[in-house]
């Protein structure tokens, strides 16, 4: 997993959950407000990011794919060449 997306009672989207480098995930959340330490996750590896707030859709983009990368990264050879061989 290297994304979470936590719903309401709605089922609309409140929070986006990504993996980032814990300087780049403190730099951030220094940032912007609408972004915060992961919402029931590792809060030094994890920042949720709020559906509806002010973070410009390059940068979400941009954490969206650092996440991937970190998260693949983190698995095995095999796991990584079976994930990525379709």
């Amino acid at each position: 997993m290297f994304a979470a997306i936590c719903l309401d009672d709605q089922n609309q989207p409140v929070y986006i959950t990504l993996k980032l480098d814990p300087p780049e995930g403190d730099f951030l959340r220094q940032q912007y407000e609408d972004i915060i330490p992961g919402y029931y996750m590792n809060k030094q590896h994890w920042n949720s990011v709020k559906a509806d707030g002010n973070v410009p859709d390059d940068l979400l983009k941009d954490m969206l794919n650092k996440s991937y990368q970190l998260v693949l990264g983190g698995l095995t050879k095999k796991k990584r060449e079976e994930l990525l061989k379709d």
